[in-house]
């Protein structure tokens, strides 16, 4: 019998701060646990590209990464990432819902093989292996993946709107600014941690997940619901902080770190 702990992590407003910069202490707490023989499971609504350059800013090569806020499980293997699991879905009828609701609203759309199309206006987003099309050139293949940008609207108006779109067969989360997260039905970070405990065999008791957004909401408490622990970050939406068990400071004042730097001290080999 081991200590081990199971330990996701949200990256943005989480392990790096709101200018994707770093913190040293952090990513030494991040090293930590891991040295100690604990599983880290970057869990992230980013791509693959982005999730794996984390890693390596971070300083380490975790086993399994959950990006796509669910859509994509990978596995590390032979010092790559292999493709574990990928949900896709046909993101023409949510497209055609948002768009009459949002007009003016800009739209990225990746595919299983991590390609993104997007309209014009995405200039902020990581556009590798990309190209800027058409609104009508979006959906031509099954969606990984759907991001809405409508930077006119303030964050209240907007979770408005959308709530009241009646968005049917899709799963989607909404983060602090104006943009909305769309993943295929019944699709989410929990859905895909829950692959990672399945497979690891550590039980659900000793997952520790860490988030900041509404897109965190379901691991939050999909981890409570298992006697896990469910830290909300300490600048986190009163929806997230409902949905967990705990409550660290702000990702400015290394509240990731103050949740990890205790877990670092347990080497998971102690029976």
């Amino acid at each position: 019998m081991t200590d081990r702990w199971l330990i996701a992590l949200d990256i943005d407003g989480t392990t790096v701060r709101e200018d994707d910069s770093l913190s040293e202490r952090v990513a030494e707490a991040v090293r930590a646990v891991v040295d100690a023989g604990h599983l880290v499971v970057l869990a992230t609504g980013r791509s693959q590209s982005t999730t794996e350059s984390l890693a390596v800013r971070v300083g380490i090569e975790p086993e399994w990464l959950v990006v796509a806020n669910g859509a994509l499980i990978l596995r590390r293997e032979g010092g790559e990432y292999v493709r574990e699991h990928v949900e896709v879905f046909d993101a023409a009828p949510a497209l055609e819902r948002i768009v009459q609701g949002l007009p003016d609203a800009r739209f990225l759309v990746e595919d299983a093989s991590g390609f993104r199309r997007y309209t014009r206006g995405m200039d902020d987003w990581n556009l590798d292996r990309a190209e800027e099309v058409a609104f009508t050139g979006l959906a031509v293949e099954p969606a990984m993946r759907v991001v809405v940008m409508s930077p006119d609207h303030g964050v209240e108006e907007f979770l408005e709107i959308v709530e009241g779109m009646g968005l049917h067969k899709v799963s989607y989360a909404i983060g602090f600014s104006s943009w909305l997260d769309i993943a295929p039905d019944g699709v989410n970070k929990a859905t895909g941690l829950q692959r990672v405990v399945d497979a690891s065999g550590i039980p659900r008791e000793r997952v520790l997940v860490v988030g900041d957004g509404r897109n965190d909401i379901d691991m939050l408490e999909w981890a409570a619901a298992g006697g896990g622990r469910a830290v909300a970050m300490g600048q986190a939406p009163d929806e997230v902080v409902a949905a967990s068990n705990e409550q660290t400071a702000t990702v400015d004042e290394d509240g990731l770190a103050d949740v990890l730097e205790p877990l670092a001290a347990i080497d998971s080999a102690r029976s």
